[in-house]
């Protein structure tokens, strides 16, 4: 069946009602991406969140972490500004640092590959029972901060994110947070 220009294609229901539209975009799974369209004076910021799959608790513990710092550490492309590791996520406030127009998957594909390769040099992985059987999650979910306001609050919420799921009494205490 021939597809609109939307991914559309209409089809008979029967003769007496309308054709009925369905929908098969070719972008359904992965819709293409809006451009920045910030002023140039003003920083991109991403506010990005990256789950383990079957949302397993395996990522509050130092092995994961101290990957994280490495994986951080590796983006040529991308700084982190803050980041928190939540046992099943991790929440990651980032920018690219040359190209405004830097693609988010891109940074959140190399910092899952370089943790999981982390975890995975001398037995980290099977040393710590946590970390052993796990995948990450596809994709990620982001958010471009458009005023300061957001990133102030954005902040606020990684901040607050262990307190909030009862795993410390104040952030200050939760030991898997970088750059705060």
């Amino acid at each position: 069946m021939p597809y609109n220009r939307a991914g559309c294609v209409a089809y008979p229901v029967n003769d007496l009602s309308p054709p009925a539209i369905a929908c098969h975009h070719k972008f359904m799974a992965h819709p293409p991406r809006i451009p920045v369209w910030l002023p140039d004076e003003q920083s991109v910021i991403y506010f990005v969140t990256i789950c383990v799959a079957d949302r397993k608790p395996v990522l509050a513990n130092h092995y994961a972490f101290d990957a994280f710092k490495i994986a951080a550490s590796k983006l040529k492309h991308w700084k982190v500004l803050a980041a928190v590791l939540m046992p099943d996520h991790l929440h990651v406030i980032s920018a690219p640092t040359e190209d405004r127009d830097a693609r988010i998957g891109d940074f959140s594909a190399a910092l899952k590959r370089w943790m999981r390769e982390e975890l995975e040099k001398d037995g980290k992985r099977r040393a710590c029972p946590t970390t052993a059987e796990w995948q990450w999650q596809s994709g990620c979910f982001d958010r471009l901060l458009r005023s300061d306001e957001s990133l102030q609050g954005k902040w606020l919420y990684v901040a607050e994110n262990p307190v909030r799921a009862g795993l410390v009494q104040r952030f200050e205490d939760w030991p898997y947070r970088f750059a705060f």
